[in-house]
């Protein structure tokens, strides 16, 4: 999983807020993968690192998952091919949503 090659279709574009929890603002652009199903019954959600500008679909390389203790489902964090993230920086890209969830990233 972790180095697969997957395209996300993304939804809420960086620049975004959350259709449900307004105080949500998207600081990376965050979609789903089309196909896959996650434990929620839903599309497998996930967060683009490394693109700095809002997208609508975005095909890049799995490089971390978050797992969370407090929920069914688990976020998977896609970046450009050849660009890595520190644990510490990717979860400070995206304490604007996983702070609400008790997560651990798996790299």
């Amino acid at each position: 999983m972790i180095g697969d090659i997957v395209k996300v279709t993304v939804d809420r574009p960086l620049g975004s807020y959350h259709p449900e929890h307004k105080d949500i603002y998207y600081s990376v652009n965050y979609g789903f993968i089309e196909g896959i199903i996650a434990p929620d019954g839903e599309e497998q959600d996930a967060y683009i690192l490394g693109v700095y500008e809002p997208v609508k679909e975005f095909t890049g390389e799995i490089i971390a998952i978050i797992c969370r203790a407090d929920d069914v489902e688990e976020k998977w964090v896609i970046a450009p091919e050849n660009i890595s993230f520190s644990k510490e920086e990717i979860m400070e890209q995206l304490r604007f949503q996983e702070q609400y969830f008790k997560s651990e990233i798996k790299m």
